[in-house]
């Protein structure tokens, strides 16, 4: 008789976040942050700018948030969803130089990184390509010995970068398709979903390891972390519905640490 699958009792909330850019309002992140547990603060490139980095790393400390570098592509017209023909030493030093930014941001709050999640284009090209998925690990531990590194667990990466001793935090993602192969189904803008929808398919890939495709197949899942996007439409409705239906299944919320 096949026995249920036992979900991991400690699951971490992370969400993209730090987007607003001067005068223009991207997401809602101070009322976000109440109810996550990893923040994923853009640096500059992508989206994001100085004073939005330090003002996110600061809801993030009021809020005890981990925080988090999200560096992408140089491509902030394209919010870095599009593929950019980077060396991998370019890749390299782009990652460095974003995070380092934030990292200052951080000690001049008194906390500390806590992780590294590529975005956009550089995070499904790093699952994808060797070369850079190499150029990103190697990075992430030029960076420090105790950062962590959201990926999924899949693809390139996830190999290098357990190859590396890097630690590794896998992510599931709440409002995002999946593809059959079982990569993000990335679009130029977030689709609108039901909260509860995103809910039960949340715990579905928590507690039963699967997820439905976009061409109506089912796919493994395995992760540690869910994702829910501060720019997706209805963005507070589906993480506070993912929270609770978190929370009634038995799950501690919390991020990781050591």
């Amino acid at each position: 008789m096949e026995t249920e699958r036992r979900p991991s009792m400690r699951i971490d909330i992370n969400a993209d976040m730090g987007e607003s850019f001067g005068m223009y309002q991207l997401g809602n992140d101070e009322e976000v942050m109440k109810y996550i547990t990893s923040a994923n603060i853009a640096c500059g490139y992508h989206a994001g700018d100085s004073s939005v980095m330090r003002q996110s790393v600061g809801f993030a400390k009021e809020n005890c948030v981990a925080v988090g570098a999200h560096p992408g592509y140089p491509d902030l017209q394209g919010f870095g969803r599009r593929v950019m023909a980077l060396t991998p030493q370019e890749i390299y030093d782009e990652v460095m130089y974003q995070c380092g930014a934030l990292w200052a941001f951080c000690q001049a709050y008194g906390i500390q990184l806590h992780h590294v999640k590529p975005h956009g284009s550089l995070y499904g090209t790093a699952h994808r390509d060797e070369e850079t998925a190499k150029a990103i690990c190697r990075a992430v531990k030029d960076l420090g010995p105790n950062l962590y590194l959201y990926i999924m667990k899949k693809g390139k990466i996830s190999e290098i970068a357990e190859s590396m001793g890097i630690r590794c935090v896998y992510e599931v993602f709440s409002d995002l398709d999946y593809d059959k192969k079982g990569g993000l189904v990335i679009t130029r803008e977030h689709e609108h979903y039901e909260p509860s929808h995103l809910a039960q398919r949340v715990i579905g890939m928590l507690k039963d390891g699967k997820v439905k495709t976009v061409d109506g197949g089912e796919i493994d899942i395995e992760g540690n972390s869910v994702c829910v996007h501060s720019d997706t439409p209805g963005a507070l409705d589906n993480l506070t519905a993912v929270r609770a239906a978190l929370t009634n299944a038995g799950f501690e919320i919390g991020a990781p640490h050591p």
